[in-house]
């Protein structure tokens, strides 16, 4: 079954799209831990990238690497919800799909640490 709003368009289906997306930020808030110890560590990191002295570009880097932590979580909590829709037994590719997520996240999060420590070297 296809979505009704799919066939909307123009500044309808921009609408749309946005309450769509805050409706996921409230949801991952509410229901992921993860996410919410991500909003913080943005939440300290982003104003203190703005206060470091570094280059605007070096500055853009630091929060485009905090940004892509929350952002890869955020597509790691929804393939974990769309994992447990499908079943909550335990199998081996659901285990594999979940890790990948994490690994995934892992990534983004050493991504943080290298980048914060180019720039801050330079």
């Amino acid at each position: 079954m296809e979505s009704p709003y799919k066939g909307k368009t123009g500044l309808r289906r921009l609408w749309n799209a946005f309450g769509y997306s805050l409706a996921g930020f409230r949801a991952a808030y509410k229901h992921e831990d993860a996410f919410r110890q991500e909003v913080l560590l943005a939440a300290l990191l982003i104003p203190l990238a703005l206060w470091l002295p570094a280059t605007h570009l070096g500055k853009a880097l630091m929060i485009a690497s905090v940004l892509l932590v929350l952002m890869v979580e955020l597509l790691n909590s929804a393939i974990e919800a769309t994992v447990d829709r499908i079943s909550l037994e335990n199998h081996d590719l659901a285990k594999r799909a979940k890790d990948i997520g994490s690994s995934a996240v892992l990534v983004s999060l050493i991504n943080v640490a290298v980048t914060w420590a180019l720039v801050l070297s330079a």
